[in-house]
Parts: C-alpha cells; sequence; structure tokens
C-alpha cells in the first residue's frame, strides 16, 4: 500500500513510507483469507473491489468498514494500480446485529409461546375429557353451547344430546324458576352457585351442584353430582327425627347439640322442659351461658371443667349434675355427649342427650333412708344384745365379788376384779368400733410413714396369723406421708389381716403392698373420692374370696359371714369409718375361688412424716412435784377418778362441773399447769371454747381434752395447736397419769 489516508478511523500510512504487510496489520487475523479471496477475485477480472469486513481501527478496536476500489489500466490493458476509498459502516453492522438478534429472540419466543398455547390447549382438553365434573359452556338465553363427556357419565346423554337444547328441558321442572335465576344472574356478571335436579336419561333423578362465571356472551359452569350425599343427608335427618320421636317417647330424654363456633346450645322440646328454658328459641340455638344459667352454682365447675375437657380429647362425656328452676325447685340431669373434630383436629360440635334423674334421685334417697333404717334397727340390736353379755359380766362378778367381802373371802377377789375389767375393756373396745363406724371417733391425726409404721407391726401380724400363712410386705419406694391416726391404721391393718388369715383355712399368703396414686376424675368418681393424690394400702390374701351379694354387705355393722362367737362383724365397719373420717376411702376386689384384696386409699400429706423419736410416748407417769391441774368435766365421777389417780401420784387438783366455774377458777391467781376439759360440757360452753377462753387468759396454758364423742370441729378438726392434747375416753388411769407426765414434762409451766 503506497499510502492511505485514515481519517482518524484506520491508520493512516504516508506515501514516504508505503506498507507491504497492510493486509497482516488492518485486516483481523480471522477475516484475512476471505479479504484475499476478494482481491484476487477483483485482480483475475479486473473488475471494482467491493466488500464490507472487519478491520483494525485507528483506536486498536475493530469496527466494520465498506471497502470500495478502481483499477487503474495500461494502455495494454493491464492493472497498474488500484485507486479507492474505505468508510466505516460498524454503527450500521451494530445495529443490523441487533435486530438480527432481537428478530430470532423474537422467532424463539413466537415458538414457545405457540408451545406453551398448544399444551395449555391440550391440557385443557384433557381436564374438559378426564373431568368427571359436569363441564358446560352456556349462553346467557340458557342453551348448551359445549358439554363435556362427564354428561354422558353423569346424566347418561351424548353430547348432541344436550348442544343446542335449552337446560330446562333436562331440568326436574319444580327447580326451573331457580335454573333461569342463574344464568340471568351470570348475564348481570355475576356468579351463581345453586343446586339443582337433573332428569337421567334412564328417568331417574340426579342432584348437581353448579358454580358458573361469565365470559363474553357466555357462562362457564361446573357441576358436581351430589345426589349420594343428600340422599345420606335425607337418611341421617329422618334418622334423628326417630329419634327424637323414640326420646320423647321414653319421657324425660331430650337431645342437645353444642355448636363450637356460634358458641349456643340447640335443643329439643324435652331438653328445654328439663333445663327450664324457652322451647322456641332453644331450638333456634341459645348462647352457652344463657342455656347453662339455671345450674347449680355447687355443680358449676364440674361441668366447666367437664366441657373443656371434651373439647380437648375425643371420646364420650358423662356428667351428673343439679338444675334450679325458677320456682326454687332441684332437678338432677344426667347429660352424656360426644364430641365431633374436624380434618385438623379441632372441636366443630358436641352432640348428646340429656337423662331426668330427678324421680330415680327421689327414689334413691327413700331406698337410702329405708336402708339406714334397717341398719339402725341392726345396729341397736347387735348392740344391746354384746352390751347385756358384757354388762352381766361385769355385774355378775361385781355381785359375785361383793357377796364375798360380805362374808370376809378375800383369797379370790383379785379373780373376779379381773373379769369384770376385762368385760370392761371389751365394752371400751365395743364403743370405739362403733364410734369409728358412725366416723365419729376422735381421732389423733399425725403426719405418718406408712411404709415404716408396717414395718414396726410386722412382727405383730406374722404371730397373729401364725406359721401356716405367709406374710409379704411390698412397700413403695418413695411412699407419700399420711396425716392420719397411726394407732386406728395399725388395728385397720391388723383387722384385715386376721380376716385374710380366716379366709384361707388351710394357709396361704397374705401381700401388704402400698403405692402412691394420682387419681383423675374418673378414678376419683369410681371411688367416690376427690380428683388428687392418694396413697394406697393394699391386703391381698389367696383365700376363698368373697361373693358380690357378700361384698355390698360387707361395711355393715354386725355383718359377719364367720361362725357364732368367732367375729363380732363390726371389723370392716371401723375400717370403712376410720378411712372415710380420714379423708379417704376402702374398696373391695374379689372373686369366689380367687382371693381378695381390700384397699385401703388415704390423702396424701404435702408435709415430712414425724421422726420415730418423735412418735414414741412417754409409757410411765414420772413422780410429779406437787403441780395443780384443773380438771373440767360434768361427770362427778370421772372428776372423783381422775382427782384419786393424780393425788395419788403427788398432783395437786381442782375440779370444776362445767366451763364457766372453769373459767373462774383459772381468773383467780390460782397457779394452773395444766387444764383438762372434757370436750361435750353443758350450760352452753364446750371443751374447745373453756380451752380457747383459758389460752386467753393463760397463753402458755398447757390443755389436754378428754371425749369419748365429740365432733372434729370441737377440738380443731384434729389440728390441735401447740400444747393441747387429745386423750380418747374410755381410757385406762395408768394411760391418764402417762399423758400427764409427758404433758408437764414437755417444755414449762403456766
Amino acid at each position: 500500500m503506497k499510502e492511505l489516508d485514515g481519517g482518524g478511523f484506520l491508520p493512516s500510512t504516508p506515501s514516504s513510507n508505503p506498507n507491504r504487510s497492510w493486509l497482516l496489520a488492518y485486516i483481523p487475523e480471522s477475516d484475512q483469507p476471505a479479504v484475499t479471496a476478494a482481491i484476487d477475485e477483483a485482480i483475475r477480472l479486473k473488475k471494482i473491489f467491493d466488500l464490507e469486513h472487519r478491520v483494525v481501527r485507528a483506536d486498536g478496536t475493530v469496527g466494520w468498514t465498506l471497502s470500495r476500489a478502481v483499477p487503474l489500466l495500461s494502455a495494454d490493458g493491464e492493472i497498474i494500480e488500484w485507486f479507492g476509498a474505505a468508510s466505516d459502516i460498524s454503527a450500521r453492522r451494530e445495529a443490523e446485529a441487533a435486530m438480527r438478534e432481537s428478530e430470532a429472540k423474537l422467532r424463539q419466543f413466537n415458538q414457545t409461546l405457540e408451545q406453551q398455547i398448544a399444551e395449555r390447549t391440550a391440557e385443557r382438553d384433557r381436564l374438559w375429557e378426564a373431568s368427571p365434573d359436569l363441564l358446560v359452556v352456556i349462553d346467557f338465553d340458557g342453551v348448551f353451547q359445549r358439554v363435556n363427556p362427564a354428561w354422558t357419565t353423569v346424566l347418561g346423554y351424548a353430547p348432541d344430546e344436550l348442544v343446542g337444547h335449552h337446560v330446562n328441558e333436562f331440568v326436574v321442572p319444580d327447580d326451573h324458576g331457580k335454573t333461569v335465576d342463574a344464568y340471568e344472574t351470570a348475564a348481570a356478571g355475576n356468579q351463581p352457585r345453586i343446586e339443582n335436579r337433573y332428569r337421567h336419561k334412564d328417568g331417574s333423578t340426579r342432584t348437581i351442584s353448579w358454580v358458573a362465571a361469565p365470559a363474553g356472551g357466555i357462562a362457564y359452569a361446573t357441576g358436581r353430582d351430589v345426589t349420594a350425599e343428600r340422599e345420606m343427608e335425607a337418611r341421617l335427618h329422618d334418622e334423628q327425627d326417630f329419634a327424637r320421636l323414640a326420646l320423647s317417647a321414653v319421657g324425660g330424654v331430650g337431645v342437645w347439640t353444642y355448636d363450637v363456633a356460634s358458641d349456643c346450645f340447640f335443643c329439643d322440646a324435652a331438653i328445654s322442659a328439663l333445663y327450664a328454658l324457652d322451647p322456641e328459641r332453644a331450638a333456634a340455638g341459645l348462647p352457652r351461658e344463657e342455656f347453662l344459667a339455671n345450674v347449680h352454682s355447687q355443680d358449676r365447675s364440674s361441668l366447666q371443667k367437664t366441657m373443656d375437657g371434651g373439647l380437648q380429647r375425643s371420646g364420650d362425656l358423662e356428667l351428673e349434675y343439679r338444675l334450679v328452676h325458677p320456682d326454687g325447685s332441684i332437678h338432677w340431669v344426667l347429660s352424656r355427649g360426644h364430641t365431633y373434630f374436624d380434618e385438623s383436629g379441632k372441636p366443630v360440635r358436641r352432640t348428646g342427650v340429656g337423662v331426668d334423674m330427678t324421680g330415680q334421685r327421689q327414689l334413691e334417697d327413700q331406698l337410702r333412708q329405708a336402708q339406714k333404717m334397717e341398719a339402725v334397727g341392726q345396729l341397736t340390736g347387735g348392740l344391746a344384745h354384746d352390751f347385756n353379755n358384757l354388762l352381766t359380766g361385769m355385774m355378775g362378778n361385781l355381785e359375785l365379788l361383793q357377796m364375798r367381802l360380805e362374808r370376809g373371802k378375800l383369797d379370790d377377789a383379785e379373780r373376779f376384779i379381773h373379769a369384770a375389767q376385762g368385760a370392761g375393756r371389751r365394752a371400751a373396745s365395743l364403743t370405739q368400733r362403733l364410734l369409728a363406724f358412725s366416723r365419729r371417733q376422735t381421732l389423733d391425726p399425725r403426719p405418718t410413714d406408712v411404709n415404716r409404721l408396717i414395718a414396726g407391726v410386722e412382727d405383730l401380724l406374722r404371730r397373729t396369723v401364725g406359721p401356716t400363712t405367709d406374710i409379704e410386705v411390698v412397700g413403695a419406694a418413695g411412699l407419700w406421708p399420711a396425716m392420719i391416726d397411726a394407732t386406728q391404721l395399725e388395728s385397720a391393718i391388723l383387722n384385715l389381716c386376721i380376716n385374710a388369715r380366716d379366709a384361707m383355712p388351710d394357709g396361704g399368703r397374705i401381700t401388704i403392698e402400698t403405692a402412691n396414686k394420682w387419681l383423675d376424675d374418673r378414678a376419683a368418681r369410681a371411688r367416690d373420692l376427690s380428683a388428687g393424690q392418694y396413697l394406697s394400702i393394699c391386703v391381698t390374701d389367696s383365700g376363698t374370696g368373697m361373693s358380690p351379694a357378700t361384698i355390698e354387705r360387707a361395711f355393715e355393722p354386725f355383718y359377719t359371714t364367720k361362725p357364732i362367737g368367732k367375729g363380732t362383724g363390726l371389723g370392716l365397719s371401723m375400717i370403712y369409718g376410720f378411712a372415710r373420717q380420714s379423708g379417704g376411702q376402702v374398696r373391695i376386689y374379689s372373686e369366689l375361688g380367687h382371693g381378695t384384696t381390700i384397699c385401703i386409699y388415704l390423702p396424701r400429706y404435702a408435709g415430712d412424716a414425724l421422726l420415730g423419736e418423735e412418735e414414741e410416748a412417754i409409757a410411765t407417769a414420772a413422780t410429779a412435784s406437787g403441780q395443780t391441774i384443773l380438771v373440767v368435766d360434768d361427770e362427778a365421777t370421772i372428776r372423783h377418778l381422775i382427782d384419786e389417780v393424780l393425788d395419788e401420784r403427788g398432783y395437786t387438783v381442782i375440779g370444776a362441773a362445767d366451763g364457766a366455774s372453769g373459767i373462774k377458777v383459772l381468773q383467780s391467781g390460782a397457779k394452773i399447769e395444766l387444764l383438762i376439759t372434757d370436750v361435750g360440757l353443758p350450760n352452753g360452753m364446750n371443751g374447745r371454747q373453756v380451752a380457747d377462753a383459758a389460752r386467753s387468759l393463760r397463753p402458755d396454758l398447757k390443755v389436754l381434752f378428754i371425749t369419748g364423742y365429740a365432733e372434729n370441729a370441737a377440738v380443731g378438726n384434729g389440728h390441735l395447736e401447740p400444747g393441747m392434747e387429745l386423750l380418747t375416753k374410755p381410757f385406762t388411769m395408768q394411760g391418764l397419769a402417762a399423758k400427764v407426765a409427758e404433758m408437764m414434762n414437755v417444755g414449762g409451766t403456766s
């Protein structure tokens, strides 16, 4: 190249420095073959060189140029040189490239869109063909434009039997009106929802549920065959009506339904009458608070707890409670219900029945009263029989003693004295058992470790039942303590072991087992207890067992299956009374030929049991040192006995016949170390009131209550204040002296 003026586009080649390698300098390597071929062709044909190609621009980048060159020929027609120009067409070529790329993308998009439309159309066609629901295109005049094959499956018509026909040609006449309303609603731009009945081609009827949407001048509708559902609902409604008719024939039985979403009860006339509600409003639905407004205030808490539990777990619920009618009368209702939940586990409704139990409750009360009178008759007869025997023994021995004393015969007087005392002790034991059965014995409850108590009497139990009977003690680890009278529990366990031994005449095994028990509402109701924590003491034998009839009467006083002279019939009665008075229960589990288990349930005590050394009583009376004791008892004989025994031990005794007299003594300047008072006193002031008045005068005064029959409330429901103790009549004089010595030797005096 002789010379090139690049014009800022291409590198210039001055005439003074011809460029023999311009092709390599100006043309990108990949384009050089094509440019060289075009040059060669122009030279060969001696024609104008005209080519668009890429070049290396002056700034080093690659651009596009349009090169044009004209050959200059000699006289003989040979090319001498070329003269030409190069134009920068980079912008045009870039625009053309962008246009081509855009066109390619557009072609690709169109191809993809066409494919998607084809796929969606195929999917729609498959859905149209395969859908089990009725699909229809219908105009706003109610004429079918297109139907899917499901019409043949559901109603039996081929598409050509439907298209072009009016919808009401296939709808039962009673549903023509709402069908017309539906397509007119669609014509107004809304989406109608209806159910109507179609005639099947075989003459039967189908119920179809429709939803439609307008589009342009037509409507698209989908219909689902709900014939089976509606028939099932109709059968259910018929069954409910039948159940209501049956229940109404029974009398006193009604049906209610609680709807969770609305928090309302819906009930029939029988429930309305039982709950004293307006029947029309109750049928339409009453808010829960209004429906339950007449529930007895004492039963509301248990009812609410039962209702709340029923909304949290499945299963049937049952509760008996009282209703108070506007006239003040009390009515009992037994309510049974079942809760229904949806697929997500949320409660939807509860349906149940209410049974009027008022009449049955009245009959039960009458029966209990009759049984009570029968038991009283049996009790008084047995009591008179046993006490007549004991009194005969006491009076006869004392009479013989008197006769011998009058004759001066003293050699065997002690024999008659011991016999009379023995009869007196048996009378005292009988009285104690009667008080236990009546739940009015005076208990001395203390926090007790029952396992330790059983271990303490285990040797006695083994000696009592004899060598042919094995005893196994299974004490629960971590057994809760109980607030009980330990002596009474020992006596109860001993009685149960003796009964178990007698049920195994050829020997056997007795198992004494303790356990902690959590009783929920259902388990507690089964045992006539409040729900909560209890400990159980169960005595099981391998003996003859009990029949249901024997179990039913086992706790009756003087009832016994033992031979005459072998039992009083008060053992289980005493155990039952002790357990109930302690806030617990007794239950018998037995089967003839398979042994018996008798369980005592006692409430858990929240504190700790007393240690062994705290439970030890002072067994012997210490020699007194002239302390003064005030004795308040309306029975002169008892005052005299207490005076005599305490006087012999060096105490000074002041007696008072009632509470007022005792208070006067305390108001004086006399120094009193101990107050002994009967709980049941005459003239309007009981022993506890005397003790409270005495403590107000002398705060540190010690008090010993003596009683043979007292409500627990008179001595503080078994919770005595510090410095107060209890002694139950009848007591021995030695026992009295020991208790007084124990109290005198603990702490100071007042």
